[in-house]
C-alpha cells in the first residue's frame, strides 16, 4: 500500500475548511493529478455523495469513482474508489486550532490488487509526488501552510 499524509494549518475556521473538504468537486482545485471532479449522485456533498474523479495517470487519463462512505461532521470524512486494478481511500479530519483557525489532516491510502501488487514499492515513490504537488496545492485553497 501506499500511503501519504500532509496536515494544513488553516486560518479557515473548522466548519468552512470541513464544509470545502467534504465537496469532492474541489479536488480540481488543488490536486494537479485531478484534471476533473464532478458529482454524479447525491442532492449535496454528504454521505451516500459520489463523484467522478478524473486523474492524470501513466499513458493518459483514469476516471475514478468516489464515494463518500463515512461522515462526521464536522471533524471525518471518508471517501472511497475501487477499480479493478486498485483501491483508494483518503480520509480528511479536520480539528479546530487555539486561534480560531483549524487543522486539515488530509490521508490517502492506494492500494494495487492482484499481481499488480508487486509494483507496490514503485508506486509509493511515485505516490509521493503525486502527494508532495497535491499537499502544496492543498496549502495555497486553505491559505494555510503545511505543519
Amino acid at each position: 500500500m501506499a500511503h501519504y499524509e500532509v496536515t494544513v494549518l488553516s486560518p479557515w475556521t473548522a466548519e468552512k475548511a470541513f464544509s470545502y473538504m467534504m465537496d469532492l468537486e474541489h479536488f480540481a482545485d488543488w490536486d494537479p493529478g485531478v484534471t476533473k471532479a464532478k458529482r454524479v449522485s447525491g442532492e449535496a456533498p454528504g454521505l451516500g455523495a459520489a463523484y467522478e474523479v478524473t486523474v492524470k495517470s501513466v499513458g493518459g487519463e483514469q476516471t475514478l469513482r468516489y464515494e463518500t462512505i463515512a461522515i462526521d461532521s464536522p471533524n471525518r470524512i471518508e471517501v472511497r474508489a475501487e477499480t479493478n486494478k486498485l483501491i483508494s481511500l483518503d480520509i480528511v479530519t479536520v480539528r479546530p486550532d487555539a486561534n480560531g483557525g483549524s487543522r486539515v489532516t488530509y490521508s490517502a491510502d492506494l492500494s494495487l490488487k492482484g499481481l499488480l501488487r508487486i509494483g507496490t514499492p514503485v508506486l509509493a515513490l511515485m505516490f509521493r509526488g503525486i502527494g508532495d504537488r497535491a499537499a502544496e496545492g492543498l496549502v495555497r485553497v486553505l491559505e494555510g501552510t503545511k505543519a
